[in-house]
């Protein structure tokens, strides 16, 4: 379900038409703490070369961060983390065809990224901790990326206030003058909720894409997964799919993920099952 104002956006020449298929958005962060990949590809030539492998197995669009986002994490400066991202940025734009998203919740970082060349901003706070990116995303014509996050983990009545957060975020970029087409929900699974609140949430998911935005699950390799299943990060993949699944089929328009080729398999599987695009009879099978 999506609202009149979701038509097909195209970025960097690729369309995102909704209702054909989901969208996967890989995971690309230039940090040396990050929960799971964590120093992996600090440097350009290593970033650039996942971003290329990630693009091969799937992912029409790139997320890059500079700065640890699990829960936690140490804040950086504006300059060190345009330092790190920038120079991927530009190099990206220039050898990858990918639409570029940046993982900032900072305005100025958000600004640094999109002259260097990134087409959306992703924004684990809503546009909360700095209100200025959601004008940022305005000046610029670009998608923002909203999700639910808020500073205590304290609910009287919890799906009624998380909702009420997520409007709240919705309407600070609406008043910056961000258009709805550029609004984009992320539920923000694993952030200030417990177990039971984030399987609540997924069970939910459908009542989040009911209010007529594109709604990105970002699931990843997650606590709840590891939790549930009992395995450790690097372990997580078949939890990440399955839980991949189930937000497609609660109505999700893009999963953010690590594991790119595993995860864009399952999504176009669950895609021809939920009718999103005609499957062509004629291709080869493998038997």
């Amino acid at each position: 379900m999506l609202s009149k104002y979701s038509k097909p956006l195209i970025l960097n020449n690729i369309e995102l038409d909704y209702t054909k298929e989901t969208f996967i958005m890989g995971i690309l962060n230039i940090t040396p703490d990050s929960f799971s990949d964590g120093g992996k590809f600090n440097s350009t030539n290593a970033a650039i070369e996942q971003a290329k492998k990630m693009v091969a197995d799937g992912a029409k669009i790139i997320d890059i961060g500079g700065e640890s986002t699990r829960p936690g994490y140490t804040r950086i400066s504006d300059e060190e983390e345009i330092e790190r991202i920038v120079p991927v940025i530009k190099r990206l734009k220039e050898e990858v065809p990918v639409i570029i998203s940046v993982d900032t919740y900072k305005s100025a970082v958000a600004r640094a990224a999109i002259e260097a060349g990134a087409h959306m901003i992703n924004d684990i706070w809503g546009a909360k901790a700095d209100p200025e990116i959601a004008k940022v995303a305005a000046e610029f014509n670009v998608p923002i990326i909203l999700m639910h996050n808020r500073e205590e983990q304290t609910y009287s009545n919890y799906f009624e206030e998380y909702m009420e957060d997520l409007n709240e975020s919705i309407n600070i970029a609406k008043n910056a003058g961000v258009q709805d087409q550029h609004i984009i929900l992320d539920p923000g699974i694993g952030f200030v909720k417990n177990l039971q609140q984030s399987i609540e949430t997924m069970q939910r998911l459908d009542e989040l894409v009911a209010l007529g935005y594109p709604v990105l699950l970002a699931t990843s390799r997650k606590r709840m997964i590891g939790t549930i299943l009992n395995l450790p990060v690097e372990e997580r993949v078949e939890g990440t799919a399955a839980t991949c699944a189930f937000g497609v089929q609660k109505g999700c328009h893009i999963v953010r993920v690590h594991d790119v080729k595993e995860v864009a398999r399952t999504v176009k599987m669950i895609d021809a099952l939920l009718g999103k695009y005609k499957v062509n009879e004629e291709l080869p099978s493998r038997h």
